[in-house]
């Protein structure tokens, strides 16, 4: 909880994501289309991968990531359009986008597992697929997709940058192709099996509780529970749900004080490429710290889009937050209370 990993050159990573992101929201703005900012948001999630890996690799990762998470995006805004034509709406809507992002999550999972992306998991495919398809009135096709290519494109370019420098260049080999054992794939598909239940779960609970007391944004419900399970051991995993909830509430903490000073839609624009750089730079070192850059990242990346109540906003966060996290640290816990269990009867 409040240890710090070493650093490794984080800065860099940290550096790109934060120009990937910036480049396109910043342009929108000045273009007066900050209806399609979460286009360019989800598509900045290219320079998310490939952290640390040498340029031939990276590439490939980040080549990989960008083109599926395309399609996560594509997939999303057109479940959003033809729900409309068919009338669904409300209620039925919420229910079919929980079943739709539970599918997303286990599938994902499974296709990021197979190609060994870092980051690993479906959280990034959760949040994009379900932020996009809860977009009430979607911009034209053609215009979310070419925004969404262009980010991805510039943050392709952004992620080989440093071959500009010499000293920072790596030497351009082929990358070995991924292989997997017997084991390995048996793996994959228990942990998409994981993922699968944590997010149905989650976001079953909090559709539920959202019906009754009022809640929205039910989707961050089910981006909570997939946090536990990333970990080499139950007692990490743990950690992690413990260190998600604290990080929200301090980052809301610090999102409430940027609220009041009431920013203009630029100043939005640099405060999340500043949180940006600092969830890359404390994600790999210590959870709760980059929990406490994410929080404000998240929530002023959906004002900037689709301005609401940010009171509302903060309460539904915290709530969410907490169902989830709960849901996901129980799905790990799980496990090894059967075996205990199980044990004890034998």
């Amino acid at each position: 909880m409040f240890t710090m990993g070493p650093g490794n050159k984080d800065h860099h990573p940290a550096l790109r994501c934060a120009v990937g992101v910036f480049v396109p929201l910043i342009t929108l703005t000045l273009m007066g289309r900050l209806d399609l900012a979460v286009f360019a948001s989800f598509g900045a999630f290219t320079g998310i991968y490939g952290r640390n890996e040498p340029h031939s690799v990276r590439f490939r990762s980040q080549l990989r990531a960008g083109g599926f998470m395309l399609l996560v995006i594509l997939l999303a805004t057109v479940t959003a359009r033809v729900a409309g034509a068919l009338g669904i709406d409300g209620m039925a809507y919420s229910w079919l986008l929980t079943a739709a992002t539970t599918l997303v999550a286990g599938l994902c999972s499974v296709v990021v597992a197979a190609w060994r992306l870092r980051p690993g998991g479906s959280l990034f495919h959760i949040f994009a697929f379900a932020a996009i398809a809860s977009i009430p009135s979607q911009p034209s096709l053609w215009e979310a997709m070419l925004v969404s290519v262009l980010t991805t494109g510039f943050c392709l370019l952004v992620g080989m940058s440093s071959r500009v420098v010499k000293s920072h260049r790596t030497p351009w080999k082929r990358p070995p192709p991924i292989r997997h054992t017997a084991p390995e794939r048996r793996a994959m598909w228990l942990e998409g099996g994981g993922y699968l239940v944590a997010a149905g779960l989650a976001g079953t609970i909090a559709t539920l509780v959202g019906e009754r007391l009022g809640f929205g944004h039910t989707y961050w419900a089910m981006v909570a529970a997939v946090v536990p399970l990333v970990g080499h051991s139950t007692r990490h995993r743990v950690s992690r749900g413990i260190q998600r909830i604290a990080g929200t509430v301090v980052g809301l903490v610090l999102l409430a004080g940027i609220l009041w000073l009431n920013p203009a839609p630029w100043a939005m624009v640099l405060v999340i490429a500043v949180c940006q750089f600092g969830a890359e730079m404390f994600i790999a070192r210590q959870y709760m710290v980059a929990q406490i850059f994410v929080t404000p990242l998240a929530l002023v990346a959906t004002l900037l889009a689709a301005p609401v109540d940010p009171g509302l906003l903060l309460r539904d966060r915290i709530v969410e937050t907490v169902i989830g996290a709960s849901v996901g640290v129980a799905v790990v816990v799980a496990p090894a209370v059967w075996r205990r269990v199980r044990g004890s009867s034998a």
